[in-house]
């Protein structure tokens, strides 16, 4: 960390000059052998390099058959350049295949080559490249040094995805032994335990139990943090961060105080403690749905009505946009898989299933049943940093731009002093945190520093205009990023927290 420096805010937002190059070999470290066949991965690549360019092939041409939209971002860029300067991470590491379209390009090349007929018989014309030993470590390098946070996407005037053009290709690679450790080992955590801090149940139950006597050492009341309890209305699914780290802990007990406030019966799940999805970053469909299986499972055991999802962005993504036909919760289970048959019977449809946090507590902020001090706020003047998974991958409540209201309202309702950040850095056009998509590991802290710099100088502008002094947001990655990257660049890492912290703050508690 101690060569690790923030660089320099721009005067105003402009493109940075090109340093070609900055960012080669910056790569996260590679999965052992150990770690990529405990997931079902080859150990590593093959020693004949031919039997690793037919494979990489292969699998290419299997996802492009198998995700049409894929092949279509193959062919409909025409390199306009509107993406080039919406990434973060080229941004602040000034390297030019950190620009979307030159990413994109990476795979764009090798797809030319193998699946066009220009690309076989004109190659140089088309910008098509043969597939070398040199292209893949390129691809490692620096398809893992995006975020799939998608901002790009929102300017494309085709709707090209690079988030999914990251994903196939870091499918491709773990096909072929070549994963990354810090993705692939938290999935084989949750797979063998259930949650990505490999956590178990017991060492879970022992620390819900000690919540307990601190939240009631704080208020006096006594507030539960359950687990496993058979026939409770609401299964919770939230980030294992939640359990132990500030500031997320914070969030959870704000879950617990709403849960209390409203005689919400609740449980945790210790086969299911965990609510993000590292299978999404990998691009691997069968990983995302062995993960997400085990809520399913979960929710069948314990018998709940519902289904609500903490602070989490890329968690809320995956339930949001997957669950129902990764597992059959929501609309369009498979009416084949008899478990998911079952659990449609089993969840109460006069409720959305799931249901994100913010969702459950504005709905009861509405229906008057929760009450707040306000002034319980009164030292923190807010702003809030929208996540890009929920931003730009999900919605919430009734409406369009829910997602964007309801955290907002919440914060509103129990907070007297919110502000917010400049236009054109919030909502759709969101930047990401920085440390998202499975970059979350200290071997990248040069480049998560680097990525976070757009947040870091539109929040410094906000502090030196309105006197803001707590961001807020609704995403684990985002706090445990911004708590490490925050102070590099001048901030108190306690500046930042969730929207159930405040609600835990102001809410007004008695007993039920």
């Amino acid at each position: 960390m101690a060569d690790v420096a923030a660089p320099a805010y721009r005067i105003i937002p402009i493109i940075p000059a090109l340093k070609p190059g900055a960012m080669e070999g910056k790569g996260p470290f590679v999965a052992n052998e150990k770690i990529n066949e405990a997931i079902g991965f080859p150990g590593k690549m093959a020693e004949n390099w031919q039997e690793t360019h037919d494979a990489v092939i292969a699998k290419m041409g299997e996802l492009l058959s198998k995700y049409r939209s894929l092949k279509v971002y193959m062919d409909a860029c025409v390199h306009c350049g509107a993406c080039s300067d919406k990434c973060h991470y080229f941004i602040g590491t000034q390297d030019p295949k950190n620009m979307p379209v030159a990413r994109q390009d990476l795979m764009r090349s090798v797809y030319r080559r193998y699946f066009t007929l220009p690309g076989k018989l004109f190659p140089k014309l088309v910008g098509a490249r043969d597939l070398t030993r040199e292209v893949l470590d390129e691809w490692y390098n620096y398809f893992n040094q995006c975020s799939e946070c998608r901002r790009c996407s929102v300017f494309c005037p085709y709707g090209i995805d690079t988030a999914e053009v990251t994903m196939a290709a870091r499918e491709i690679l773990d096909s072929v032994g070549y994963g990354q450790k810090y993705s692939n080992e938290i999935i084989g955590k949750v797979h063998r335990i259930g949650n990505n801090l490999g956590l178990p149940g017991p060492a879970l139950q022992d620390t819900l139990e000690g919540l307990e006597e601190d939240v009631k050492d704080a208020t006096g009341i006594d507030i539960r943090f359950p687990m496993d309890v058979k026939g409770a209305e609401v299964l919770l699914i939230t980030p294992s961060a939640d359990f132990f780290a500030e500031p997320h802990i914070d969030s959870l007990i704000g879950y617990a105080k709403v849960f209390h406030a409203t005689g919400t019966s609740w449980t945790l799940s210790s086969m299911a403690s965990e609510a993000g999805n590292f299978g999404m970053f990998i691009g691997n469909y069968e990983q995302l749905r062995k993960i997400a299986l085990r809520i399913r499972e979960a929710a069948l055991e314990l018998g709940v009505k519902r289904i609500v999802v903490g602070e989490c962005g890329h968690a809320w993504r995956v339930a949001y946009s997957f669950w129902n036909t990764l597992t059959g919760v929501g609309d369009g289970a498979d009416a084949n898989d008899r478990f998911a048959q079952m659990l449609q019977k089993q969840l109460d449809h006069r409720y959305k299933q799931p249901t994100h946090i913010c969702e459950f507590t504005w709905d009861m902020i509405q229906d008057e049943r929760l009450s707040f001090d306000k002034s319980k706020n009164d030292k923190h003047i807010i702003t809030f940093h929208d996540s890009c998974n929920v931003a730009r991958g999900s919605r919430m409540g009734d409406f369009a731009g829910g997602q964007f209201e309801i955290p907002r309202n919440i914060i509103k309702a129990v907070a007297n002093n919110y502000v917010e950040m400049r236009d054109g850095t919030t909502r759709e056009q969101t930047f990401c945190c920085g440390g998202g998509g499975g970059l979350l590991t200290d071997d990248l802290i040069d480049l998560r520093v680097k990525g976070a710099l757009p947040r870091m100088e539109v929040l410094q502008e906000t502090v030196d205009v309105h006197g803001v002094n707590f961001m807020a947001t609704i995403c684990a990655i985002c706090k445990a990023q911004f708590t490490k990257v925050m102070p590099i660049y001048g901030f108190d890492r306690r500046m930042v927290g969730g929207v159930h912290q405040l609600v835990s703050n102001a809410i007004i508690l008695g007993d039920k």
